[in-house]
């Protein structure tokens, strides 16, 4: 019988989690405050080169060996590179010029539902009990942060938006896991967002236009954007999910709205009102709740027959 996994082995999937849920959430307040002077193409295209830079140099230094993708593979990295890295940020970005920041948590945050019904479906991880409990709860916690921190308006495009980005980070994810099989999570990622970069070199001209007039915070911003929750943040997801269920790995990012909020309020001053903290609690519940693993059966006692051996 094979040995359970060590707890030194679960230790570095661990860590891949906590960093890309504190670097993903550190993105919400980096392109609240860049998205002033840089609009959504642009803001996309410059994070995607800033990545794909940062990522080739990691790959380079990595030494690791490239691995040829086969058709079937490089049809995967397009679904990854042109839904997840390209029109998501494009989506993303967009969206939070019509919506405030608790509407698009709510709207965003169907993606990991989508997740596990695809992984489901399509990757044969089934619908354990303590998965779809565990969605539940932590998506009725964004539901909570979402409708704590709204405003009054809710622009119809927006919300369109927000769906776009969480159907194409679904699927994404799902037509990420099948490549972790067999390619380093390095030179997924890396393929995948130097994809989401040339899709949005049409803004090329825009992202050169503002640059010139835009501030030096607003500049290192989009750096750190690019290097941190796109090059690092992407590249331990990859890791994690080459080791994870897609649709458990999924349910984790509920803990993103929650960090956003600890994150505002330490580094903007953004005193969150009592509902947000009650809803990022139950997102956590959710999240714990989605980590259960069923009670194993206790294997059938087979009756031994009269003189066999104690």
């Amino acid at each position: 019988m094979p040995s359970p996994p060590s707890r030194a082995s679960s230790l570095p999937v661990l860590a891949a989690v906590v960093v890309t849920l504190l670097a993903w959430a550190s993105a919400f307040v980096g392109i609240r405050a860049v998205g002033a002077d840089l609009s959504p193409g642009a803001l996309a295209l410059g994070r995607l080169a800033v990545g794909s830079v940062v990522l080739a140099a990691l790959f380079a230094v990595s030494r690791q060996r490239w691995v040829a993708p086969t058709r079937r593979e490089w049809g995967l990295l397009a679904i990854c590179g042109v839904g997840w890295f390209g029109i998501y940020n494009l989506a993303l970005n967009a969206a939070e010029r019509h919506l405030d920041a608790g509407t698009t948590a709510m709207l965003v945050n169907v993606g990991p539902i989508l997740i596990a019904v695809l992984a489901g479906l399509l990757l044969g991880e089934g619908f354990p009990r303590p998965l779809v409990a565990g969605l539940a709860v932590a998506f009725a916690g964004v539901l909570l942060i979402g409708l704590a921190t709204r405003g009054a308006e809710a622009d119809v495009l927006g919300v369109v938006f927000c769906l776009v980005a969480a159907v194409t980070y679904a699927a994404g994810v799902v037509a990420q896991k099948p490549l972790l099989r067999r390619l380093p999570p390095l030179q997924v990622t890396l393929i995948a967002c130097v994809t989401g970069a040339v899709c949005c070199l049409p803004w090329a001209g825009a992202l050169a236009g503002e640059l010139q007039t835009a501030p030096a915070g607003s500049i290192a911003g989009l750096v750190y954007l690019g290097a941190v929750p796109t090059a690092l943040a992407f590249s331990t997801w990859a890791y994690a999910l080459a080791r994870m269920d897609a649709g458990r790995l999924g349910v984790t990012t509920y803990l993103v709205p929650p960090l956003v909020i600890l994150l505002g309020w330490l580094l903007l001053d953004e005193v969150p009102p009592a509902l947000a903290v009650v809803g990022g609690a139950v997102c956590l519940a959710g999240v714990a709740l989605s980590r259960r693993r069923g009670r194993p059966r206790p294997p059938a006692t087979v009756p031994q027959e009269a003189g066999a051996a104690a």
